[in-house]
């Protein structure tokens, strides 16, 4: 086989109809840009809003709840034992809320190959008090060195200073509504009384906003032992730890584990998070989905145009093969037209979809919910160029096999004769 003359030839069919050619070649490009910009920008929206729950949650959350006894005073008397019991206003059993010996758990989960890192944390309800008015809240007791390395707490400080937890004693972050309804500044003081009833005056060193408005209207963020101090309890008093693992995959059987080898209950975030990923899951299956038609439409517009090319060039297929060209000798040659319109729609395809995804990324993105995006968020993952350069070949090679093979069992004789 000739390749030289084989390519000397595709080249001379391709530039005699340059027309359809060009028209085949926009089809590839336009399906190529779209796909890569449709993709990126649904994989940056996906990565934002899994962002907004998922890089915030804990992989795998150890915590004791408070539950109803599963034994009950009826159950214990003989005279009822063969009897079912139905109970009433059941009430939860006074057990505790810390993880029991948690310096001690602590040690252990940090020893764990398996996991990245591990922070204990501390919730307590608490009234934030504005004169005559009090806002019912929560305040959260973090490590603000662990909480940004795990769960990018510090990216959404919107004003302010993480690091003012653990300088300034007695400091806490508010959430940005909670302070604008207290309408409190940065070094202000805030009133909080806790549960138990006692007073105490933290001072404002920044502001956290996560998107989540309803969310961010009833948080605040302190040190560890600040929180502890608020609730009269001892340095080692933690109500949950948080576990972020190396592999998110395995957080249900380590959960498993975890909560047997404590005594705690645990929670792993494909429990705790099964919507968000269902939700992204279908969000990029769609993106996949129209990106893929888009290049099987152009598919068939090339299909048609090598049909109409071997149509209108009968005569010279018949002399190609009276000349001595085998059939293969012709499939090649329609092959390479169509590869060749693939491969120059796909370079240009996948250079338009970057500055597509580009221009994108540039697009002002406001909103008060989320002020530490500016842009719309865009995903430049060279996969997605990786199976777009791949999926415009093989889609232009399918469209072209077919009428290629109907070229190569052209018979001259009957061509010739017919004219």
């Amino acid at each position: 086989m000739n390749y030289k003359l084989i390519l000397s030839i595709a080249r001379s069919l391709l530039l005699a109809r340059w027309k359809q050619t060009l028209i085949a070649a926009i089809g590839v490009t336009f399906s190529i840009t779209m796909f890569i910009a449709l993709l990126g920008f649904m994989s940056g929206l996906n990565g934002l809003l899994d962002g907004l729950i998922l890089n915030r949650t804990a992989h795998v959350r150890l915590f004791n709840e408070i539950k109803p006894s599963r034994l009950q005073p009826v159950m214990l008397d003989t005279a009822y034992k063969d009897n079912y019991h139905f109970i009433h206003s059941v009430k939860a059993v006074n057990s505790r809320q810390d993880i029991y010996n948690s310096a001690s758990v602590l040690e252990t989960i940090k020893n764990d190959n398996r996991v990245l890192g591990v922070t204990p944390k501390l919730l307590t309800q608490v009234f934030y008090n504005d004169g005559t008015v009090d806002i019912t809240g929560v305040v959260n007791g973090i490590d603000p060195v662990m909480e940004s390395k795990l769960f990018h707490f510090g990216d959404y400080i919107v004003s302010g200073d993480i690091n003012g937890l653990n300088k300034i004693t007695n400091s806490i972050i508010l959430g940005k509504p909670l302070a604008e309804k207290l309408m409190l500044d940065i070094g202000d003081n805030v009133q909080v009384i806790t549960i138990n009833g006692d007073r105490f005056s933290l001072k404002i060193v920044g502001f956290y906003q996560s998107g989540l408005q309803d969310y961010d209207k009833t948080q605040g963020f302190a040190s560890l032992a600040t929180t502890q101090k608020l609730l009269g309890k001892p340095n080692n008093y933690y109500t949950e730890l948080l576990v972020k693992l190396n592999d998110l995959t395995t957080a249900p059987a380590v959960a498993k584990e975890y909560a047997a080898k404590f005594s705690t209950q645990a929670e792993d975030i494909q429990t705790a998070n099964a919507q968000y990923e269902t939700g992204s899951f279908i969000r990029t299956l769609i993106s996949y989905a129209v990106g893929i038609t888009l290049l099987i439409v152009a598919g068939f517009g090339i299909y048609n145009i090598l049909n109409m090319m071997i149509y209108e060039k009968m005569d010279s297929i018949a002399i190609l093969k009276a000349t001595g060209f085998a059939g293969r000798d012709v499939k090649a040659i329609f092959l390479f037209i169509s590869l060749s319109i693939g491969f120059a729609g796909g370079l240009l395809g996948l250079l338009f979809g970057f500055g597509t995804s580009l221009i994108i990324d540039q697009v002002p993105f406001v909103t008060q919910s989320l002020p530490t995006v500016t842009t719309y968020p865009v995903d430049y993952n060279p996969v997605f160029y990786i199976i777009a350069a791949a999926f415009s070949l093989l889609t232009t090679f399918f469209a072209g096999l077919f009428p290629a093979r109907k070229a190569a069992k052209v018979d001259p004789v009957i061509i010739i004769r017919g004219k």
